[in-house]
């Protein structure tokens, strides 16, 4: 472990924290700071601790849960493909789980039934492109890479076809969900757990990610078992990425562009880029759910309209850094 960054990490954890205080302080209604000490201590009045315990707590923390599902995904990504620009979507999870749930909404079925049908779908998904780039008992990043891609691109033609079929009343709930919505985020409680159980298996594996990131033939060479390693990332990743699709649907750059500016602050180390990837990851998705929410308050943009709006400017400067 890497402890002269350990100071920065902290630096990174503080800020987490001061985030998220700032999604229970602000929103179509703002609240003083010494409101959320009353209501967390047990306290504070009843219109208060609805506000903060029963909409912005829940919705705060599922933000932070999924922002950091999809950034650690995307890290895991990135070392399994060997290529900067993966992302949690890449392979085609995204589409999966929302064709399911736009299958669902049609049949005017309730959030928890939405929000399981995704679940299954990212699952379906993750299964076929596994089955189609590991049957034949051949493996390699670009097989899996353009099935994927493939597989994704499949999943977008049945989107377009569900949508382009479906009665007027019903396109504004589905493009919502598609462009990721946190307003009816079901219990954070689970995706935490995940996270958290994930980041603890994977710190102490930091050494052979580090290794497998540089090539699969030199990783082999210093007896790394490439396959079950591969095999053991893309399906943590599939897992990561289907919990953040079942919390709020759709939402991109997330998974890019918090890896990368990581690396920048913390080294390619994986043993400390993970956690600090899960602490940015959660804050920039709190960050853009609160700016979602203030805007045009009392509306609410959907929240992947902002991660793209902060995620496109990001991702060209650091394009533009890497070829200076």
């Amino acid at each position: 472990m890497p402890f002269k960054l350990l100071p920065r990490l902290l630096v990174l954890f503080c800020l987490s924290l001061l985030i998220l205080v700032l999604g229970l302080l602000l929103g179509s209604v703002n609240l003083p700071l010494e409101a959320i000490v009353s209501v967390l201590s047990g306290q504070g009045a009843p219109l208060h601790k609805m506000l903060i315990l029963e909409l912005r707590l829940p919705r705060v923390l599922a933000a932070f849960a999924t922002g950091g599902l999809l950034a650690v995904a995307g890290a895991l990504m990135q070392v399994l493909l060997r290529n900067p620009l993966a992302d949690p979507y890449i392979l085609g999870l995204s589409g999966g789980a929302a064709v399911a749930a736009l299958l669902t909404m049609l049949a005017g079925l309730g959030v928890f039934w939405v929000s399981s049908a995704a679940f299954t779908g990212a699952l379906l998904s993750t299964f076929l492109v596994f089955g189609l780039a590991y049957g034949s008992g051949q493996s390699s990043a670009t097989r899996l890479l353009l099935t994927g891609v493939v597989v994704a691109s499949g999943w977008g033609a049945l989107i377009s076809f569900i949508l382009a079929t479906s009665q007027a009343q019903q396109l504004p709930g589905m493009l919502y969900w598609l462009m990721g919505d946190l307003s009816h985020a079901p219990n954070p409680l689970i995706p935490w757990v995940v996270l958290l159980v994930v980041l603890c298996l994977l710190i102490p594996l930091g050494r052979t990610l580090n290794v497998l990131a540089r090539g699969a033939l030199q990783a082999a060479a210093l007896g790394v078992s490439v396959q079950k390693v591969e095999l053991l990332i893309f399906g943590l990743a599939a897992l990561l990425t289907a919990i953040a699709v079942t919390l709020a649907g759709s939402i991109g750059f997330v998974g890019l562009i918090v890896p990368h500016l990581m690396r920048m602050l913390f080294g390619y180390d994986q043993r400390i880029l993970l956690p600090a990837s899960a602490l940015a990851g959660g804050s920039l998705l709190v960050l853009a759910d609160t700016l979602a929410r203030i805007i045009i308050a009392p509306q609410q943009l959907p929240v992947g309209v902002i991660t793209a709006m902060l995620g496109v400017p990001v991702f060209l400067l650091l394009l533009y850094r890497s070829n200076r």
